[in-house]
């Protein structure tokens, strides 16, 4: 059943949705959590989509928030808001309500998504694309015990990292992280099949690719050991290759879906490893709404290597490069001798 309502209120929302359940003969209410997506209007769709496959497993409410920017001065002015309220087979296993925003009404989105709020349930919320910069203190994300967003939809995926780790608050999360579960479950099991000591890591994937960041970050974090990060032309994550006392541990997946685990003195074993859906990273980041403490740990350790990295290459830049040039062309070439030993001293 579907109710569209133009110009409305929260409270003519909240009556609709008790009519629309009554009209279906399902009066009682056994949704278990308030799912809050922020979107706009072009990708509303797939981010529906995704939330009512996901609702199979985690009937909720879900609110869908889409702030229409007007191009007229004067519709910018004028405060609006419709709605689209759908439950029964429209809605999967829970209620939908399409919230559109015109107007000043944009910029306070938490009044009207704060009445619809089921009542003593808890609250995620969701950022398919343009998420902000620090979801907590986002007036929506504020709202919510679980914040969830997407680097790999961002315009910088990798830098996009720096920024979730400068404002990560518990209860945050990302969708290039719940990506890399599947994988980091298959090497934890691997590395429990033997008793060896790791050496080194190499994490192969495309470029760009904040996922292959993260699980870099989290071997990295986990084993303190070296790990190279090397590029592939994808899809995704392509292999994890470990340097045992041992012997090799290596697992490959060339076509995204199907993966070769080899372990030294072992056969090699093929193991499903197919990339996800968006409604299975939904539904997966829904199971649990406690502070994720695995991917803080492994975002900060790898975001303050890449920062350390990073300051520390400009310090040795001007001392190689700069300085002879400023030498050859400013100075006499008795002072350019005497810098010489003192380029050697450094270089030891």
């Amino acid at each position: 059943m579907k109710i569209d309502l133009t110009d409305t209120t929260a409270s003519k929302i909240n009556k609709a949705l008790v009519q629309g359940r009554r009209a279906i003969g399902t009066p009682a209410v056994g949704m278990v959590l308030t799912l809050v997506i922020v979107t706009d209007e072009e990708n509303a769709y797939d981010a529906l989509k995704a939330a009512s496959e996901a609702s199979r497993e985690h009937p909720s409410r879900t609110l869908v928030v889409i702030k229409r920017v007007s191009r007229s001065p004067r519709d910018r002015t004028s405060s609006r808001l419709d709605a689209e309220v759908r439950v029964g087979a429209e809605a999967g296993t829970g209620e939908t309500v399409v919230l559109r925003l015109y107007g000043e009404v944009v910029d306070h989105a938490q009044s009207v998504v704060l009445p619809l709020l089921l009542p003593d349930a808890p609250v995620v919320a969701w950022w398919p694309v343009n998420a902000p910069l620090d979801p907590a203190n986002d007036p929506l994300g504020a709202l919510a015990q679980r914040r969830v967003t997407d680097s790999y939809t961002a315009e910088a995926p990798v830098q996009e990292l720096s920024a979730r780790a400068d404002a990560y608050t518990p209860g945050d999360t990302d969708l290039s992280w719940t990506r890399i579960t599947p994988w980091r479950s298959m090497l934890a099991a691997a590395l429990d099949q033997v008793t060896c000591e790791v050496r080194k890591v190499e994490v192969e994937g495309e470029e760009f690719n904040p996922s292959c960041e993260l699980l870099a970050m989290w071997l990295a974090d986990r084993l303190h050991v070296p790990v190279k990060r090397s590029l592939s032309s994808g899809p995704g994550l392509t292999a994890v290759r470990m340097e045992t006392s041992c012997g090799p541990i290596t697992l490959g997946r060339a076509d995204g879906s199907l993966a070769t685990l080899s372990i030294q003195g072992q056969p090699d074993r093929a193991v499903a490893l197919k990339r996800r859906e968006t409604a299975e990273l939904i539904a997966e980041e829904l199971r649990r709404l406690d502070p994720d403490d695995t991917y803080a740990s492994a975002l900060r350790y790898g975001v303050d290597r890449l920062n350390t990295e990073a300051a520390e290459a400009p310090a040795r830049e001007p001392e190689a490069v700069e300085a002879p040039v400023e030498t050859a062309a400013k100075a006499p070439a008795k002072k350019a001798t005497k810098r010489a030993p003192a380029k050697k001293a450094a270089a030891k």
